[in-house]
């Protein structure tokens, strides 16, 4: 089963969208993707109506944050996806009389229950700013070294 990976993916573009001060349009999040801009759109389209993002048509055009990623949890973020499914298992459903197939839909219902609860807990605490702290001194040391590459032709 495939897995949903629009989060990392949304959170990657929110990053670069704080980054890069003009708009930018699906095409380009779309190669920086390697998805399809209409797909890209779709996705945006969530972010779009929780007031994270907002898109400009024509010459010009393109995405920009309407929000301080200080503002954005990471769920916020989540939730404007539509609380995509954590997990593949869900409860059987062969013999739904069966008492022994409800007490094992219950046991694992909880534990999935739990966990989410847990993911939940933990991403209503991070900011999509904080994702930055980390890895700004690496991203600071490739620009310099993409600056010093382009002026030394």
């Amino acid at each position: 089963m495939p897995t949903d990976n629009r989060l990392p993916r949304v959170l990657h573009v929110l990053l670069h969208l704080d980054e890069i001060k003009d708009p930018v349009t699906s095409d380009m999040l779309g190669q920086m993707l390697g998805m399809n801009p209409s797909l890209v759109r779709r996705t945006m389209a969530g972010l779009r109506e929780a007031g994270m993002v907002s898109s400009t048509k024509g010459h010009g055009g393109g995405w920009h944050l309407t929000k301080s990623l200080d503002e954005i949890s990471l769920a916020d973020v989540y939730a404007a996806l539509g609380t995509p499914n954590l997990f593949a298992l869900g409860p059987a459903g062969d013999t739904p009389d069966c008492l022994l197939e409800r007490a094992a839909n219950e046991a694992v219902a909880g534990a999935l229950d739990a966990a989410r609860t847990e993911f939940e807990s933990r991403i209503a605490n991070v900011t999509v700013a904080q994702l930055f702290q980390g890895p700004r001194k690496e991203v600071a040391k490739h620009q310099a070294k993409r600056d010093r590459s382009s002026h030394a032709v």
